[in-house]
């Protein structure tokens, strides 16, 4: 079906054209759906170990400076959704014929960020900005005066904010100036994802913004290590093209940009395994880039993490003494029993009705396939109405029970059996882990033999006016991750505060008192 400049266009992606036609197929076939059993609990799946907090601190900050640690920052995304609202205010709302007042009382996000204006990180910044475009801004009206703020704050001529990564938005204002999501990043890694005075990060960024990146660290990372007494080093990844996905027309056809060339799309953060894959640490954090709290704040709750880190490397530690005592000669049936208590009672591993009929040396071989992968040890936060995904026990196509991060779009909203599961859940993801990818022997995994293809997402768009089908793989912490040992730890919702609006930066957790 490829013509010549097709398949010269998909090996220049990367691709191969086999894969192409793969992607295709699933597209056609539609998507899998997780079948949910019933969301995860406490006692069923998340641990709740606050009465061992500080035993598990004291796990990991005792073992932290013998092991190399990286904090992992999906931080590619723009800003341009922050400000929706305001990109629909400037187009709405006219001064000249209706008061700011009148227009805010049938716009409550408006209204909440008028009245915030000045709490905001950059209010200064801007309104400096409008005061150089008009320097009659202080005597406008207060309508007046918001439509010129938010011009000059998201023209594409003024500070252009909405084209800004929102890593580098200023995000915090202290006393001695203002702080981006990218350094307070930086300053969490200090507190918690150190090893021997050194915090290694990495962000995935878009490839428009790298050189924005840089300069940023260039500026503030001197001062920060005088700060923390900590040296930085700051590495940075793109998503690789070879990721992206075709698209095909709502009728199945091959759909075609104007110049006749394929489409294809980014195909979701599930591409970043790739990038994380090519990390080489013993102890990887994984955090969003905008789930970040004021400094003050962030020093009780950054010990969240540790604990986590302490849940995932007491977990480890047994995995690893269970692995070795595999390789020795001979292992006793009471042996074999306390590893599979471990396997079903610490890992969340259902080992099945066949197990049971299992000769001694089948058992050890299921075993020692079970304990061998990577391990991800996940805070999550009790469920207070946040969209998004959360915890389940899933069932496979072969009826095997697994604990899994599943998005709601995984999920099959016109089954009521389902919908209903879904709509019990107690607790969500608010994306904080910690992973664990070496062996017992010290061998990296190869993190993409983990992932689960069947998860991925077939999702409805609209490109030129036209209704396309478009293939995302499967998330990063969802399908991507989908065969890991996973471990689920109640953390607070006080560790949960993504800035997905702008107003959401007027929220305590971005206020510094």
């Amino acid at each position: 079906m490829f013509a010549e400049k097709d398949i010269q266009q998909i090996n220049d992606y990367g691709l191969t054209v086999e894969k192409v036609n793969s992607q295709i197929e699933t597209i056609k076939s539609g998507m899998t759906y997780s079948h949910l059993i019933e969301p995860a609990g406490i006692g069923n799946g998340i641990l709740k170990v606050q009465a061992k907090f500080e035993d598990y601190l004291n796990e990991f900050d005792s073992k932290r400076n013998n092991l190399a640690i990286v904090k992992f920052v999906p931080a590619s995304g723009a800003a341009s959704r922050m400000f929706k609202f305001l990109f629909q205010f400037l187009k709405e709302y006219d001064p000249n014929k209706e008061s700011i007042e009148g227009y805010t009382k049938k716009n409550k996000d408006v209204s909440v960020f008028v009245k915030g204006l000045e709490k905001l990180p950059f209010y200064d910044i801007v309104r400096n900005k409008a005061m150089e475009i008009n320097p009659n801004y202080n005597n406008l009206s207060l309508g007046e005066q918001c439509v010129l703020f938010v011009k000059a704050m998201l023209d594409a001529n003024q500070l252009n904010y909405s084209f800004y990564p929102k890593g580098l938005l200023p995000f915090h204002k202290y006393k001695t100036g203002v702080s981006t999501a990218f350094k307070e990043h930086l300053l969490e890694a200090a507190l918690c994802a150190s090893s021997n005075n050194k915090a290694n990060l990495h962000f995935t960024v878009s490839e428009a913004h790298t050189e924005m990146f840089n300069n940023e660290l260039e500026s503030i990372k001197e001062d920060l290590e005088k700060e923390t007494n900590t040296i930085f080093n700051v590495s940075f990844s793109y998503q690789s093209k070879s990721t992206d996905t075709i698209a095909i027309t709502a009728t199945d056809e091959l759909y075609r940009n104007e110049d006749g060339s394929l489409l294809f799309r980014p195909s979701g953060h599930g591409a970043l395994i790739e990038n994380l894959n090519t990390l080489d640490y013993d102890l990887i954090f994984i955090k969003n880039i905008d789930n970040i709290v004021v400094f003050e704040q962030n020093k009780p709750l950054s010990d969240y993490k540790k604990l986590v880190a302490g849940v995932l490397l007491k977990i480890q530690e047994q995995t690893f003494k269970y692995m070795h005592k595999f390789d020795e000669d001979e292992i006793l049936e009471d042996e074999i029993y306390n590893i599979e208590l471990f396997v079903i009672n610490r890992l969340n591993v259902d080992l099945g009705d066949a197990y049971k009929e299992f000769s001694p040396e089948e058992k050890i071989g299921y075993l020692r396939d079970k304990l061998n992968k990577p391990i991800r040890v996940c805070g999550m936060v009790k469920n207070e109405g946040e969209p998004g995904g959360g915890p389940f026990w899933v069932k496979d196509e072969n009826d095997n029970l697994s604990l899994g991060i599943i998005e709601f779009a995984q999920i099959d909203f016109d089954n009521n059996e389902q919908k209903d599961i879904a709509n019990s859940a107690t607790h969500f993801n608010p994306t904080d882990l910690v992973c664990g990818v070496r062996d017992y022997k010290g061998n990296k995994f190869n993190l993409t033999d983990f992932v689960d293809p069947k998860a991925a997402f077939i999702t409805m768009k609209s490109q030129g006016g036209v209704d396309i089908k478009a293939y995302e793989l499967p998330g990063l912490w969802n399908g991507s991750m989908a065969h890991w040992n996973s471990i689920f730890v109640e953390i607070p919702v006080s560790t949960f505060n993504p800035v997905k609006t702008v107003n959401d930066l007027l929220k305590p957790a971005h206020q510094v008192e």
